[in-house]
């Protein structure tokens, strides 16, 4: 395809790409919507998070953090924490392929992981506005959608969904597992759960904060001694 071809098979091309990601993105979706009415929250609060957060994971853990009344500080601090790696997604990201203006501020705001793997490994020649822009309209329409109808599920039960809450959880669990499967992020993992250990112990109130604050200085000594490490060879 080139930025000749026709705008509505650049849509339907963007509908397609976003489908393989809709998948997960959908069910987590749900996830969110019954979440937020499980924890007792209004339940505005679920397309709230969609549209003007959509960020995916955070979502989930922001609902958790709201129900339990945590600092905003801490919520913050957290925030930018998980989401801190998309500034680097820009760099790889097609950006230059999407329109000027309000398409390209979209196409910013809606860098989700998902968007940032399907489009920054394809070749940037079949790359158009209208086909990113559309896969990423389609990937949040999922998870705002998916978000609904979690809500009108949630909404119908007699019963909450006992353990359901652990959705969390098992999202995060499998990030990490994705990430200690490269050799290159297992010091990575070992230095988080040394941080959340010693919260726990030392911090245990505010636990979450005090480890997304020593797990940044690990992050910072290790990336130092690395650094020395490269000078050093260099001279040798």
């Amino acid at each position: 395809m080139t930025e000749k071809a026709p705008v509505k098979q650049e849509v339907r091309s963007g509908i397609t790409d976003s489908l393989s990601v809709g998948i997960a993105i959908f069910p987590l979706g749900i996830a969110l919507g019954i979440l937020v009415v499980q924890a007792g929250l209004p339940l505005w609060v679920a397309p709230a998070l969609s549209i003007g957060i959509f960020a995916g994971s955070v979502e989930l853990l922001l609902v958790s953090m709201l129900a339990s009344t945590v600092p905003l500080v801490t919520i913050a601090v957290t925030v930018f924490a998980l989401n801190f790696r998309h500034v680097f997604y820009a760099f790889s990201f097609p950006l230059n392929q999407v329109r000027k203006g309000l398409p390209r501020a979209y196409s910013v705001y809606a860098l989700i992981d998902e968007a940032y793997v399907t489009y920054s490994l394809m070749n940037r020649a079949s790359l158009t506005s209208a086909r990113i822009l559309t896969g990423q309209l389609m990937m949040q329409a999922y998870w705002v959608g998916g978000g609904l109808i979690g809500i009108t599920i949630a909404s119908a039960l007699d019963e909450p969904i006992h353990g359901f809450e652990f959705a969390l959880a098992a999202t995060f669990i499998v990030m990490t597992l994705d990430a200690i499967r490269s050799k290159r992020e297992l010091p990575s993992a070992i230095l988080a759960g040394l941080s959340v250990s010693v919260a726990l112990v030392l911090y245990p109130a505010n636990a979450m904060l005090a480890a997304l604050l020593i797990f940044a200085v690990l992050l910072a000594t290790r990336y130092a001694i690395a650094a020395a490490r490269t000078r050093t060879g260099d001279h040798a």
